[in-house]
């Protein structure tokens, strides 16, 4: 989070001032322009790291440029502003478009990317802050921090709704999911690939030397080698075939692909898609699905999938609702999913979300329910949720509930970091949970049996279930009490007599 960095902060509003007085009136025009830049830039970062990771290891290292120096950005950052925007324009971006090659995910995206930058004098500004951003020592999650401090920017002009998962929630999912080396993992609402990423880095610091990770001070691992991976297909596979995104937004998708890009996925596997029309049909294909699918809106029932359409005796056009049917049909049988919905879809009384209830519980093992905060998704919204998961073709025994209390961050706009943080006691009791074992005094998680969840309207509000403690608050016997207040009432008289003596 920017929060707790304050000088890039000030950079990157001084970067949107410059772009909103420049002419760039679109907000999301804008953040696709700013990361194209902070795309250029990073991956001559990147190229530079992977030069020498190679020469460390002995190994033959192609340059990303080769053949196309004049493309790095330390080539052109000292160039005037008119050659400037010349040769980014005419000659860099045409390069980062076609980087990949042709016939991939990544071609097929970019090829109606727009360099939009109309002023020599603001590229030339705007490059000056990036550079100033030191962008190679802040790691490499940076650019996923910008856009969400971006995006804040906008959800507080009501220009528009998206926002990103903060990353220490998605790293949480991605430990109580648990993603393996060989498994293929999907999120059919990518967004900037947040939850990709996390993956891609968990499954990366599984094999790599614990003594070599470093973390920063918000727990992102750094230095992942990976080095016990050394078949060669599973690296391959790792990289160009284990992480799949969808997205309807043309520029979430670009977004989404330079981000994968940037953290080492060479052949980054994300699609612009609609995945709840009748035009998607992948299922019944994917190991883990990862998600923080949209929560507002419905959409038109003539457009949803057959299979969607349906849940129970009810129709939906709830996004909330259709996408929780569509990941059950997108995992293959034993696939686990962990998404984060909104509260309504665990207590709402209506047809549609009852059934939909009834259908995870019926069709899968609905294992865990983690009740967050309102504050975990401010500035950008303040709606509380929760964390669902649930694996495909078992039907639910018993539910285990976590009430999260803090993440780590003030649940206020300002998301300051503070002490208070439920996030390693809900990994640790989850993988240390156990259906027979009972919650201590204190603990904040609890098992629920399915039977008793369905007499309930299958309701998964843990308000249901957990027991109310009470506090036993020991008083003053009755005379004792009367004696103080006939002492205080002599003491008011005593008071009133003497005033009454002043009087003239």
């Amino acid at each position: 989070m920017l929060t707790s960095k304050p000088e890039i902060k000030a950079k990157i509003d001084k970067l949107w001032n410059l772009f909103w007085s420049g002419g760039m009136a679109n907000p999301l025009a804008t953040i696709e322009q700013i990361s194209y830049l902070i795309f250029i830039k990073r991956i001559e970062d990147m190229d530079v790291h992977e030069k020498k990771a190679a020469e460390r290891r002995d190994q033959k290292y192609t340059s990303i440029f080769k053949g196309n120096e004049k493309c790095r950005w330390s080539h052109w950052m000292h160039f005037d502003a008119e050659s400037m925007l010349k040769h980014v324009r005419d000659e860099v971006f045409p390069f980062i478009k076609e980087m990949r090659g042709e016939n991939n995910f990544y071609a097929e995206s970019m090829k109606d990317a727009v360099f939009l930058i109309p002023k020599a004098s603001l590229i030339l500004e705007a490059v000056k802050i990036i550079d100033e951003l030191n962008l190679s020592s802040q790691g490499a999650d940076i650019q996923g921090d910008i856009y969400e401090y971006l995006l804040s920017e906008i959800a507080q002009s009501g220009t528009n709704g998206q926002f990103r998962t903060p990353r220490h929630i998605i790293r949480m999912m991605v430990e109580l999911i648990d993603p393996k080396l060989g498994e293929k993992v999907c999120d059919p609402a990518a967004g900037t690939a947040g939850f990709l990423i996390g993956a891609y880095t968990h499954i990366l610091k599984m094999y790599s030397d614990p003594e070599n990770i470093e973390y920063d001070e918000d727990g992102t691992p750094h230095h992942l080698t990976a080095d016990k991976i050394v078949d060669k297909r599973q690296w391959q596979f790792l990289r160009e075939k284990a992480f799949t995104g969808y997205d309807f937004d043309t520029t979430m998708v670009r977004i989404a692909l330079m981000n994968m890009v940037l953290h080492g996925i060479t052949n980054p596997n994300i699609r612009y898609s609609d995945t709840l029309s009748k035009r998607f049909e992948e299922r019944n294909h994917f190991d883990v699905i990862l998600a923080n699918p949209p929560f507002k809106g419905n959409v038109d029932k003539s457009d949803i999938a057959d299979d969607l359409r349906m849940v129970g005796s009810s129709k939906t056009p709830k996004t909330e609702l259709l996408f929780l049917n569509l990941f059950v049909n997108m995992l293959i049988p034993g696939g686990r999913c962990g998404v984060i919905v909104p509260d309504g879809v665990l207590f709402g009384s209506s047809n549609m979300h009852v059934d939909t209830r009834k259908l995870i519980m019926d069709t899968c093992a609905l294992e865990g329910i983690i009740s967050m905060p309102s504050g975990v998704f401010k500035p950008y919204a303040g709606v509380s949720t929760a964390v669902m998961i649930f694996t495909k073709g078992e039907k639910t025994d018993k539910v285990w509930f976590y009430d999260m209390q803090a993440d780590g961050y003030s649940l206020d706009d300002k998301r300051a970091k503070i002490d208070q943080n439920d996030l390693p006691d809900i990994i640790e009791k989850w993988k240390a949970r156990n259906k027979k074992k009972q919650p201590k005094k204190g603990d904040r998680w609890l098992w629920v049996d399915a039977e008793e969840i369905r007499k309930n309207n299958c309701d998964l509000s843990i308000s249901r279930y957990k027991a109310v403690e009470y506090e036993e608050v020991k008083y003053e016997k009755p005379e004792k009490i009367i004696e103080k207040l006939l002492s205080l009432e002599n003491d008011i008289f005593d008071a009133l007599r003497t005033l009454k003596k002043m009087c003239p």
